[in-house]
């Protein structure tokens, strides 16, 4: 379908009735069906509805290890061991919504609010830029003073932030809703995904975690899609918040949201998020919801996702703590944030009351390095590659290289020459010295002898000091 304006309702992405009876019909699958369901995923033809439902039921362990085991090979072959890094940047924890789960919501009167301007905008991009940081998420709180406008304004301060030589080369947005006109101002401003989470799919669910203000209106929310598409900017990042909820059901919904986008417009989630409720400053409910997803659940959703949408890159957050993050890395993720503040100034100034002004309760504390390090470690290559974005591999010309798993043609060297430079200008001696040897690993993994050839040049060039080199 053409990128045009449509009128769209909510019943035509979500099929509640649909939802509940594929939770309802689902049986567990036997050896022999387990193996057609996975083989399937393998192939990365995806899973539909019913299906995932199925693999919900699974609960031997030898099952599970096969789940497991096939969301790390459907991992692999779209995105082998690439991890990009990114850090979140707040810049504003004013709210109009009551959203009961949050610490920005409205009638939070311990909250202090703030909204950065550009000056302090730069200042923290600096710093983030002075640990090495190339990629960042920018997050707005739903609120008048968060408008398009200011949205346009803060994208251009972080991009004409400097340390020395280095600038941020791919800023995403987190933030409420806008209308097509609203998008339209927006995308000249050169962001590259839009993330708009819809937290809970259930409806009369999400009418109760959201009972005032403009994320109220459930429907506006959820066609989202439908007003940014047209406007040009093609890249969408989806997202459920995990604890509101059934997580079986959110995620069959979340699912069905993205089947129905690459059915209607050629394009899915170039991203998936799929954070964990956490403990945040004013709010009950964020300590006792009935829907906490275990650790053993999260696994598999997780792994159902990665197999049910093979092509989109999945991001694991600092939500987490950092031996859980080792421990599932490699289930399905292809972002993570690191280094992480979730309030407004967090990367300039101290806080010794820091959860007066920050959103939830961080798991992972580590800084960049040393969660480079850990990848590293781990055999993981860590990235800060951009070049997708700025070579117009987006959208569409995105789809049809990460479905088939023809994007890591671009994505291998490319990780090793962000990797490289990481090296040369932030990492501490032992990073560099792991590093060093994640390198001359991965190198040799390029299949192509041009590609190969040309990285090793790329590579050379950029000791000399040469950067932002890219293929």
């Amino acid at each position: 379908m053409s990128m045009s304006t449509r009128d769209v309702v909510a019943s035509e992405i979500i099929h509640e009735a649909e939802i509940d009876r594929a939770l309802e019909e689902a049986r567990r699958p036997d050896r022999g069906r387990l193996d057609e369901l996975l083989a399937k995923a393998r192939d990365k033809q995806g899973l539909t509805v019913s299906e995932a439902a199925e693999l919900m039921k699974i609960e031997e362990p030898e099952h599970l290890q096969l789940l497991f085991d096939a969301a790390r090979d459907v991992k692999q072959a779209i995105y082998g061991n690439r991890v990009v890094l990114f850090a979140p940047l707040y810049i504003s924890n004013e709210c109009v919504g009551n959203c009961v789960y949050c610490s920005f919501r409205a009638d939070n009167t311990d909250l202090k609010r703030r909204t950065l301007g550009p000056e302090e905008i730069r200042a923290e991009t600096e710093e983030l830029l002075r640990h090495g940081y190339k990629r960042l998420l920018l997050v707005f709180g739903d609120h008048p003073s968060n408008d398009v406008d200011h949205i346009v304004a803060a994208v251009d301060a972080c991009y004409s932030a400097r340390y020395g030589e280095d600038r941020i080369r791919r800023l995403n947005v987190n933030a409420a809703p806008l209308s097509e006109s609203g998008f339209r101002k927006l995308q000249p401003s050169g962001l590259g995904t839009f993330q708009v989470f819809q937290e809970t799919y259930h409806r009369a669910t999400y009418e109760r975690m959201h009972p005032t203000g403009p994320k109220a209106d459930y429907d506006w929310r959820l066609t989202v899609w439908d007003r940014c598409l047209p406007s040009g900017i093609d890249d969408m990042g989806l997202g459920v918040l995990y604890g509101l909820y059934d997580w079986r059901w959110d995620t069959l919904a979340l699912l069905e949201h993205a089947d129905y986008l690459m059915r209607t417009y050629g394009v899915g989630p170039h991203t998936i998020s799929v954070p964990r409720l956490e403990p945040a400053l004013g709010s009950e409910f964020s300590t006792t919801s009935p829907w906490r997803v275990s650790d053993e659940e999260f696994k598999k959703l997780v792994a159902i996702i990665r197999l049910a949408v093979p092509y989109t890159g999945m991001i694991l957050t600092t939500r987490e703590t950092a031996q859980f993050r080792n421990e599932i890395m490699d289930l399905g993720f292809s972002q993570i944030s690191a280094g992480s503040r979730t309030s407004p100034g967090g990367y300039t100034e101290e806080h010794p009351d820091e959860m007066d002004t920050r959103q939830f309760e961080l798991g992972d504390h580590r800084d960049l390095d040393e969660v480079m390090l850990s990848l590293c470690e781990n055999g993981y290559l860590p990235s800060f590659c951009t070049a997708c974005y700025r070579s117009g591999r987006t959208g569409h010309e995105f789809m049809e290289l990460a479905k088939p798993g023809k994007i890591q043609t671009f994505c291998l060297p490319n990780a090793l020459l962000s990797f490289k430079e990481y090296l040369l200008d932030y990492a501490t001696p032992e990073t560099i010295a792991a590093g060093e040897r994640i390198i001359a690993r991965h190198l040799r993994q390029i299949e192509s002898d041009a590609i190969r050839r040309q990285t090793e040049e790329k590579l050379r060039r950029t000791e000399q000091g040469e950067r932002d080199l890219f293929i």
